[in-house]
């Protein structure tokens, strides 16, 4: 039986409303991020808006944590956390922010301070973080907010400097936005002043590019970290599974970073560092699943809790500047599907055990090399030139 015209009306109406819908759908899948970002713009100027306050360093209440020293020698670790505000009303977060807070706390400390405070005290602050959104785009607003939140960091920095003493090693690590920040403290303080320099046990700048150029300009004196037993030098990596084109055009063309003290500018053509963290080497060879020593999907657990890592889920190689890995196998430790994903850090830490273990190890090298060097002679001061004094013979008494 043919269906009556108005059923075969209905019929149409309803299969192109089908449609309609899912077009719009896939055009929202489509264009997410686009979207996420409408609803993160704050909607005024950085020149025009009031930052949140910001925190006294010299106060508990300004630090994540803030660690006490047991001998004189011990390690102090400056650690930087990742983005965990997304945006909105405000082109910086606030330090009370619940559910940036929590991220902070439940997530990136477990799983990224965790693996180099087994290496010293850990010193973790708070800071007015730029929002997820500045990230996403280059808009001069969104730089602002940036250096913003370097400046918060660069404070936190100096109180650091002023609480653990003259003589004792640094580590330093920043992931995500905390790595640019602690390329920035790199270029500002540690390349220009030796003293912090021979400190420096090494600075893990991790998920976030740095490019070569900087270690023929500000970074002259802090080289990459070349070999597993390298100190005062530069470990980082950002890394991308095979075929995520999003991920790579991000890390190689569009993210911008620092090129001189207080000046950005975009990392395409640049070169990027990759030190392979498996391998603890600056190299291009593969390192294989089996030499994995373990990945931690820490969430909840406090920062100086020991998690089972899970080894042997992944191989990798530096290529082009950025690390590939291939994707794990435990479920823990797949990638999320939160709104701009390929911006944000990873729940795990795919490299938490080797991490650990290159730290411990380049630490207790510094240590070894600066109880060496103090038991050396201190430098000659300044030469003095004496002028010579007139002699004055004695006469012979034998004359007289």
């Amino acid at each position: 039986m043919l269906a009556s015209p108005v059923t075969l009306a209905r019929w149409m109406i309803l299969t192109g409303a089908g449609i309609l819908l899912a077009l719009i759908l896939a055009a929202s899948w489509l264009l997410r991020d686009q979207i996420f970002q409408t609803f993160q713009d704050p909607g005024e100027p950085f020149q025009t808006y009031t930052p949140p306050p910001g925190a006294d360093y010299a106060t508990a209440e300004a630090w994540y944590a803030r660690g006490e020293f047991t001998a004189d020698d011990e390690p102090a670790v400056f650690f930087v956390h990742p983005t965990t505000y997304s945006g909105g009303s405000n082109w910086v977060g606030e330090l009370d922010k619940a559910s940036a807070v929590e991220a902070v706390e439940g997530s990136a400390l477990p799983n990224y301070a965790a693996p180099f405070a087994n290496s010293g005290v850990l010193f973790a602050p708070r800071y007015r973080q730029a929002s997820l959104y500045t990230l996403m785009n280059n808009r001069e607003d969104s730089l602002l907010a940036r250096q913003f939140a370097y400046r918060d960091v660069q404070a936190a920095f100096e109180a650091f400097l002023g609480q653990i003493g003259d003589d004792r090693p640094i580590l330093m690590a920043g992931i995500g936005q905390g790595g640019f920040h602690v390329l920035g403290l790199l270029m500002d303080r540690v390349a220009v002043e030796d003293d912090l320099r021979e400190r420096l046990i090494a600075a893990y700048v991790l998920e976030t590019p740095v490019p070569l150029d900087l270690f023929t300009g500000p970074l002259a004196s802090i080289p990459p970290c070349e070999t597993p037993d390298d100190v005062r030098c530069v470990m980082a990596y950002s890394y991308v599974q095979m075929g995520d084109e999003q991920r790579i055009r991000i890390f190689t063309e569009r993210m911008m970073t620092w090129t001189a003290p207080g000046a950005l500018d975009f990392v395409d053509g640049r070169g990027l560092l990759c030190v392979n963290p498996i391998l603890g080497a600056r190299t291009d060879e593969y390192a294989s699943a089996r030499l994995h020593r373990g990945a931690v999907a820490a969430d909840g657990l406090p920062p100086d809790a020991t998690p089972a890592p899970l080894s042997g889920q992944t191989g990798a190689q530096c290529a082009d500047g950025l690390l590939f890995v291939e994707p794990p196998t435990a479920q823990a430790l797949q990638q999320g599907h939160r709104l701009a994903e390929e911006y944000r850090v990873p729940t795990f830490n795919l490299f938490y055990e080797d991490l650990r273990l290159d730290a411990a190890r380049r630490s207790l090298n510094l240590i070894t090399i600066l109880q060496e060097e103090r038991r050396w002679a201190p430098p000659l001061q300044i030469v003095e030139e004496v002028e010579d004094s007139p002699v004055v013979p004695i006469p012979d008494r034998r004359e007289y």
